[in-house]
């Protein structure tokens, strides 16, 4: 298969963020009165957006999950925890093989887009991607609901059409050639609803149990296969 756009999550696809979302999310589990010592229990909170998951593991209420975000963005900015994160082996490599093989790269993250960009400048790779789309600031505090990925998908998709092509061989053609990338249920999702390949990462923090489930198309167990998928080596 050939793919000419290739859409990417970013933690868990791109960088391994579990060190500073982690220690983010535990200050913030501390200013709401409750205490989570084991990191690794917290790594549910790398994709999705946080407001969803502080909702869905605590429970609390809309107000206490809009202070919990908050706090969160104080640690993840103020300590730098935004910068206690890696980028996966073979990425860089990996991206310039797409682009020599003319594939057009985008970034679709449910994280803020100004974190986004600051993260991709760290590593040094901001230059692969003609779009990046994250979320607004505002979001990651509001009511962003479970269908946010597939609005950051649909956005992506939107930057990247080529003007014109909007009868509806050429959208069919455009949308055959998309592949999105990501290793959480909710990118496979938001392939799914925009009508792209969902192509998930099992080496990032969902299982491949919760990426079949969701509808994946195919996985890549590493960071190589993903460029053979990609460029049509496998």
């Amino acid at each position: 298969m050939t793919f000419r756009y290739a859409l990417f999550d970013l933690d868990g696809t791109i960088s391994a963020s579990a060190p500073g979302i982690t220690r983010s999310v535990q200050y913030a589990l501390a200013a709401v009165g409750i205490d989570e010592p084991d990191l690794h229990n917290l790594e549910s909170f790398v994709g999705p957006p946080l407001n969803v998951e502080f909702e869905r593991r605590y429970h609390l209420d809309p107000e206490t999950t809009e202070f919990a975000v908050s706090k969160y963005r104080e640690y993840y900015t103020q300590q730098k925890a935004i910068f206690d994160c890696s980028m996966y082996p073979g990425t860089r490599q990996m991206l310039s093989a797409c682009k020599n093989n003319g594939i057009r790269l985008a970034i679709a993250s449910s994280k803020p887009q100004p974190f986004v960009i600051q993260i991709l400048e760290n590593f040094g790779i901001l230059h692969y991607f003609d779009i990046v789309v994250g979320s607004m600031m505002h979001e990651e505090k509001g009511k962003a609901g479970k269908d946010q990925k597939t609005m950051l998908v649909r956005k992506a998709l939107d930057q990247l059409r080529s003007p014109g092509g909007t009868d509806s061989a050429d959208e069919d053609r455009f949308r055959k050639g998309c592949a999105m990338i990501g290793d959480r249920s909710f990118d496979m999702i938001g392939a799914k609803e925009n009508h792209v390949f969902a192509l998930g990462v099992s080496f990032g923090y969902g299982s491949e149990e919760e990426l079949l489930s969701a509808g994946a198309d195919r996985i890549a167990h590493s960071v190589k296969e993903l460029e053979q998928i990609l460029t049509g080596q496998l």
